[in-house]
């Protein structure tokens, strides 16, 4: 079994004009969200081996979260910030896990989803989560196909 799960970074702080878009933080909504999502993901009983995230603050904080639910110190990866939907499949397919989860950021997250639900899934709001599965354990395989089966969940419902 081959396994994708993107998770959007949760809702940040636009905060001060002159904060870098890199370093902006979660806002509260953000931080509520986060643990939230995480730990509904890990009472599904899904098995990640590996969590790689977007170097910026607001993925970072959001892929912790989900690490401490998943017992996993996350993978920091400069190249998925601002990352396209080819640069993050070719992440995960490339990390040596079967199971992985990516954190990252739209418009990459977002066309993504819609690629891997054959247009299901119509976007990816902020702490959104899509898992995908094959039943391959060839990530080569899973990423030339579509999923055997995908699900959605998103903190507004």
């Amino acid at each position: 079994m081959t396994t994708l799960i993107l998770v959007r970074h949760a809702k940040s702080d636009w905060g001060s004009p002159a904060l870098d878009d890199h370093d902006r933080p979660l806002n509260e909504r953000g931080m509520r969200d986060a643990p939230a999502m995480a730990e509904r993901l890990a009472a599904t009983g899904v098995t990640v081996e590996r969590i790689l995230a977007s170097t910026a603050l607001r993925a970072r904080t959001t892929a912790a979260a989900f690490g401490t639910a998943l017992g996993l110190e996350p993978d920091l990866r400069d190249e998925l910030y601002g990352a396209s939907a080819r640069a993050l499949l070719d992440a995960a397919s490339g990390s040596g896990a079967r199971s992985v989860l990516v954190v990252a950021h739209d418009p990459g997250m977002t066309v993504l989803a819609e690629r891997l639900s054959n247009g299901g899934i119509g976007g990816m709001p902020t702490c959104a989560v899509a898992t995908f599965m094959w039943r391959t354990d060839d990530w080569d395989v899973a990423t030339a196909t579509d999923p055997d089966e995908w699900s959605f969940d998103s903190p507004k419902g």
